[in-house]
């Protein structure tokens, strides 16, 4: 079997368990986030933390309890590492400093799971499960809460209310996040994946002396941090790390996982605005738009231009060899059209134009199918700009899901669409103008600017996988960085919970002969367009600079 078939046959297999778990799953979600009935546990939770699951709240109120929460987190994640030398199950690892702390305690919060440290060598078990693990979930849960807050937006007609977001955070722990999870860490430890707590032990002999390694429960982080689009790893490797993802089956079973719930939550949009079809048209869209990268991410990687990988017979440099080329391509993609941030191989050493099918999975705004929660909030805010631009072309006034869009809608829309970019392209120009930043490349040249561009990129939309060359543990970076993350993360939020708000307070209006139908392929197609066109161009100029001109070099 040639190494080009076994990728397709790869991605044949992915596609049907996508499509095999795609009706049950998303009706459960929808399921869960429309009963009026709560657990035990659900109830036992709500009055620890003192909060009413049954009363509604407005969008302003939604928000101040995601913004409230999060700094929460941030607060006592950063405390846990700065005390991490008197917790046991430190190992000896002592206290982590303070840019650093912060940095990865707002990570972890919003979902971005950016590491600038390794972490077999900083985090011992109770930072590891305690902390970071936690944050796995609930950063994820936080994410869903303001999907179904959106799409109550567009179901709900005069009225001011979006549901509880506590209801809706411990609901999306609870009854979908910690089963699966569960579920996955099994087949996970039974294909091989480390779940122990074992300290550091030597491993071995060679050159140089014995070689240390540590244990830690790291199939039950690996499965939320797969399931929950998070991607921060047990260790520095990441998934290509053996303890992390030892065989072929485990590698495609983790980017199965990466994928499930964002491609799922589209049906459960479609059955809570009460059409089916609306979520498949949003599907379509998001599958075209990854299959279309996995395609070009895999006829890149085989091409192998150069003498070196003509050679090699194809771009190996950087990857594992038991995942392949194939393998590697598919993780690449799915992690960076999600929110992800996991890698499977060194994103740094793939081809020119590999590079840059990654970077720009990020810079579309991580919407195919994107991010646990965010993926789909960040698509409908493209499906009202689509419905927008289609309304200016035959001269009507929009409408989507039977709300017309006005100003103040695309207001809000636009400024959810321009936060990203800005902040990318911001920081990066200062990171490459002022004169102490540029010396944490280690690659000149556009590879160098790269390097510098995926860093913001990936920071900014929520994403945590990074370059490898650029040295990102400096107070610069460490703060930059925590800033692009915190105002990519919770700035679209105000907008998108805002926009929801709008939306709820619309009456909705009946379906006449001018409506759009957004319900049909055609609609597809017009999405893929306005997040191709609206999205991806903005960017053009930075990835000339970089990947295009390496890869023409």
């Amino acid at each position: 079997m040639t190494p080009e078939l076994a990728g397709v046959l790869q991605l044949l297999a992915l596609v049907g368990a996508l499509a095999l778990v795609h009706r049950p799953a998303g009706t459960y979600m929808a399921r869960v986030y429309s009963s009026t009935k709560h657990l035990r546990v659900e109830r036992w939770i709500h009055r620890g933390i003192g909060a009413d699951p049954d009363s509604g709240q407005t969008w302003s109120a939604y928000l101040r309890g995601v913004l409230a929460f999060s700094a929460v987190g941030v607060l006592l994640l950063y405390l846990l590492q700065r005390l991490q030398g008197v917790l046991p199950g430190s190992y000896g690892f002592g206290p982590v400093g303070p840019a650093q702390a912060f940095n990865t305690a707002v990570s972890f919060v919003t979902n971005t799971n950016w590491q600038s440290y390794y972490g077999e060598q900083t985090m011992g078990h109770v930072v590891q499960t305690a902390g970071l693990a936690v944050q796995n979930f609930v950063s994820a849960a936080v994410g869903m809460a303001v999907a179904v807050a959106l799409v109550r937006g567009f179901a709900r007609s005069r009225t001011g209310e979006l549901g509880n977001f506590w209801c809706d955070l411990v609901r999306g722990t609870v009854r979908i996040l910690l089963p699966a999870a569960t579920v996955a860490a099994l087949v996970l430890v039974a294909r091989g994946v480390v779940q122990n707590f074992s300290g550091i032990h030597e491993v071995g002999q060679f050159t140089g002396g014995a070689r240390q390694w540590t244990g830690g429960a790291v199939a039950s982080q690996e499965a939320i941090k797969e399931l929950g689009t998070n991607g921060g790893g047990y260790f520095n490797a990441n998934s290509a790390h053996p303890y992390e993802n030892p065989t072929p089956f485990t590698n495609l079973f983790e980017i199965f996982l990466i994928l499930v719930i964002p491609f799922s939550l589209t049906r459960t949009f479609g059955l809570m605005v009460g059409s089916v079809r609306q979520g498949h048209a949003v599907l379509a869209a998001m599958f075209t738009i990854w299959l279309g990268f996995a395609s070009l991410m895999m006829w890149t990687e085989f091409a192998h231009h150069g003498p070196a990988p003509q050679a090699a017979g194809a771009a190996l440099e950087g990857k594992e060899i038991r995942f392949g080329i194939a393998g590697s391509s598919l993780f690449a993609v799915s992690t960076t059209l999600t929110s992800t941030g996991a890698v499977d191989s060194a994103h740094s050493s793939l081809t020119g134009p590999g590079g840059g099918i990654a970077m720009l999975g990020m810079m579309l705004g991580e919407i195919a199918p994107g991010g646990v929660g965010s993926g789909l909030y960040g698509m409908l805010v493209m499906a009202v700009v689509a419905v927008f631009v289609a309304g200016l072309m035959v001269g009507r006034t929009p409408e989507y899901l039977g709300k017309k869009i006005g100003p103040r809608e695309m207001k809000l829309a636009a400024c959810h669409l321009l936060v990203t970019p800005a902040l990318v392209l911001v920081l990066t120009a200062l990171s490459l103008a002022l004169p102490t930043p540029p010396d944490s490349t280690l690659n000149p040249g556009p590879h160098g600017f790269s390097e510098v561009l995926y860093a913001f990129t990936s920071a900014a939309n929520n994403n945590g996988s990074a370059f490898a060359g650029l040295n990102a543990d400096t107070d610069w970076y460490n703060t930059t960085t925590a800033l692009a993350m915190l105002l990519g993360r919770f700035l679209p939020m105000v907008f998108v919970l805002a926009l929801a708000g709008s939306l709820a307070r619309r009456q909705s209006v009946p379906v006449t002969a001018g409506t759009l139908h957004t319900g049909k392929p055609l609609f597809s197609g017009l999405l893929v367009g306005a997040v191709l066109i609206l999205t991806g161009l903005t960017y053009f100029p930075a990835l000339a600079l970089g990947p295009l001109a390496e890869g023409l070099a």
